[in-house]
């Protein structure tokens, strides 16, 4: 599979946050075990967890697709540590979760849109990349991004119109 079948997922994530009525952004945790003297992989790759925004349903600021995600990854794996997972996320993650990407140890992340506003591996932050922390993690932008942007577009287009429609 590839970086655009996972993202795949991750969207089918986000349409299920819209049908929810939460912000529609998903995520998708893969886990690929590597052996750490020859860099090869020891497995196919996992699909180990899957969520979406949350926030609104659960009243829970912590409630971010890939937060969500991470968090029922380190329970299947039975691991804080999240060495040999690549998360893959529709919206640039925030500083929260780009931060907990940095304490599970991630290998990875994957995001589609840019988050202009509150992108924290690459836009306005590079949490991944700051080498002042004790661990620091690849990203890759832009993948499904038109498709991941849209949806976010359509989201709120049509929130703003019910929200100005004549009673």
């Amino acid at each position: 599979m590839t970086d655009e079948d996972y993202m795949r997922m991750a969207l089918a994530e986000a349409r299920r946050a819209e049908q929810l009525g939460e912000v529609p952004i998903g995520a998708v945790v893969v886990y690929q075990p590597i052996d750490p003297a020859t860099r090869r992989a020891l497995a196919d790759p996992l699909v180990v967890s899957r969520a979406c925004n949350m926030r609104e349903t659960t009243k829970d600021p912590a409630g971010h697709a890939e937060f969500l995600a991470m968090k029922q990854a380190a329970e299947y794996l039975d691991a804080w540590r999240l060495t040999g997972c690549t998360v893959y996320v529709t919206l640039e993650p925030c500083i929260m979760c780009a931060g907990l990407m940095h304490q599970a140890r991630i290998d990875r992340c994957v995001f589609g849109a840019p988050d202009p506003k509150a992108g924290a591996t690459g836009t306005l932050y590079s949490v991944n990349a700051d080498e002042r922390l004790n661990h620091t993690f690849e990203a890759t932008s832009g993948v499904l991004a038109d498709e991941c942007a849209q949806i976010l577009r359509d989201f709120f287009a049509s929130k703003r119109k019910r929200r100005t429609k004549p009673l």
